[in-house]
């Protein structure tokens, strides 16, 4: 019996359960339709408020554009007033500017037929003058004696001849003031400088003599059928002249360096005795590194004495090498440390950068360290060496200008111009051959007798000096002034020579007569 109740009470549950869910369905339904309504509501509302907002947004932006028509209207009405009265501004400046060109083009056309009767009235005075002229020539040739031509040719070489004549007195006057005012500084610069730099003149040799013992080293120098002397030749590249000079032995090459480098290893095969091929070898390594060492040491010596500093360590080898170099018999380091020092003493008393002067002074030669083994002269190979080891504009500038291969732009370049023609033209600074000597007066000679009115010339004072005799029929006290300048000019473009060369003019008139 229970089963049936549970069954009942079940039943009692689901019809609850379903009369709950119709209740709440129909109480939703209920709300839902009033929210519906509410909704409906509220966008009818909302509707006809936009309706009225809109309008009134619509009749707001008539009133905007209106007002904007309004206003852009009068700003072009303005806008265009304002270009109408500028129009007529340029108007009436345009209808000004058109009557003033009229009244110039009349002013200018009545000048130009001024100036068209002028000409006329020019081209018949020149007429008249013309002819007058030609009347007045013919009457001049008539009463003269001379043709146009004739008459031309004097007056032109009557003005030239008072021309050279007031150029060679002004020519005077001006080397007299120069001489005046430069003489007597220069004696004195180039004086101190000369007697504070005092260096040794000791001529060198081309060849070196290495003295033996005894003569019977020479035939041990030799060699077994001469294989000595050819290895000793064919390592260090020199000459050995082995006459019949009693116990010396010749060193002969073109390469200084080589040339000491055969001494000293030769002096040191003698001295020990061992003279072979091998042993050859050995005492010319030996001798290489040392005058490697001696040159190095000669380097620095000469850039301590100079004061010169901040060389690269090659220049100071270079410089060391031109212990072995000699010019003209002087010895090439010894000019290089004498040219700083005169360039440096130069510059000490005009002002200038006295460390710049040595500088340039002491390196100015540096191509003689090695034109024997490059091509070109010694000018071009110091400036190649100058550029490649860093040297400053100014040094490299006086190292190509100082034989005025290239024109001198700097004082220091002038300086050491100066500084090398005191070294070398200092008596005893150099020797030449005899017959280069010879060869050289006799060209001096040559070169200033072919000018005309050059009677006879005679070198003097060791080809330092030339005496002119003119004759004086030919040449006029005037001219020997401008025929001096001429000769020194001449002397300049042909010759080679060291130091200076002074031209001296002589012109004599004599007058004989006899009474009786």
């Amino acid at each position: 019996m229970e089963w049936i109740w549970y069954i009942l009470l079940a039943l009692l549950g689901i019809a609850v359960g379903v009369i709950a869910s119709v209740l709440v369905f129909t109480k939703m339904k209920k709300d839902a339709v009033e929210k519906i309504k509410s909704a409906d509501e509220e966008a009818t509302r909302l509707y006809n408020e936009a309706i009225k907002a809109g309008e009134s947004k619509k009749r707001e932006m008539l009133l905007e554009a209106k007002e904007e028509i309004h206003k852009t209207r009068t700003e072009n009405e303005r806008e265009n007033k304002e270009r109408r009265t500028e129009l007529n501004k340029q108007e009436r400046r345009l209808q000004q500017k058109e009557e003033s060109l009229d009244k110039k083009l009349d002013n200018f056309e009545r000048k130009e037929e001024e100036l068209r009767k002028r000409q006329q009235a020019v081209a018949n005075t020149q007429e008249e003058v013309n002819s007058i002229k030609k009347a007045q020539l013919e009457m001049l040739e008539k009463i003269s004696g001379l043709t146009q031509e004739e008459a031309k040719v004097l007056i032109i070489k009557n003005v030239e001849q008072e021309a050279r004549h007031d150029a060679a007195v002004k020519l005077k006057d001006i080397e007299a003031e120069l001489k005046d005012n430069a003489d007597q500084l220069a004696r004195e610069i180039i004086s101190t400088a000369i007697q504070r730099c005092a260096a040794d003149h000791a001529a060198e040799a081309t060849v070196s003599v290495v003295a033996l013992p005894n003569d019977e080293m020479k035939g041990r120098i030799i060699g077994r059928e001469g294989r000595n002397i050819r290895t000793l030749e064919t390592i260090t590249g020199v000459d050995l002249i082995i006459d019949d000079t009693p116990e010396a032995i010749t060193v002969s090459s073109f390469d200084p360096v080589r040339r000491e480098i055969a001494r000293v290893a030769l002096e040191k095969l003698i001295a020990d005795g061992r003279i072979h091929p091998t042993r050859i070898e050995d005492m010319v390594e030996k001798a290489r590194r040392e005058v490697e060492q001696t040159i190095k040491r000669e380097g620095e010596r000469a850039v301590f004495e100079t004061g010169v500093q901040g060389l690269h360590p090659e220049l100071i080898k270079l410089l060391g090498r031109q212990k072995y170099r000699t010019s003209y018999g002087q010895n090439v380091l010894n000019h290089s440390m004498e040219v700083a020092h005169i360039a440096g003493l130069l510059a000490a008393e005009l002002g200038e950068d006295v460390a710049l002067a040595k500088r340039a002074g002491l390196l100015h030669d540096l191509g003689k360290s090695v034109d024997h083994e490059m091509e070109g002269s010694h000018v071009q190979l110091g400036v190649e060496l100058a550029r490649k080891y860093k040297e400053s504009p100014e040094v490299i500038h006086a190292i190509e200008a100082h034989h005025g291969d290239v024109e001198a732009k700097t004082v220091i370049a002038c300086l050491v111009q100066a500084a090398d023609a005191i070294s070398a033209a200092r008596p005893g600074a150099r020797r030449e051959n005899v017959e280069n000597y010879i060869r050289r007066l006799e060209k001096l000679e040559e070169l200033t007798g072919s000018f005309p009115g050059v009677e006879k010339a005679y070198a003097i004072q060791a080809g330092r000096e030339v005496r002119i005799m003119v004759r004086p029929e030919d040449v006029s006290e005037d001219n020997m002034v401008l025929m001096a300048r001429d000769i020194a000019k001449k002397i300049e473009d042909e010759l080679e020579y060291p130091g200076q060369i002074k031209i001296n003019l002589i012109r004599e008139t004599k007058a004989v007569d006899y009474a009786k």
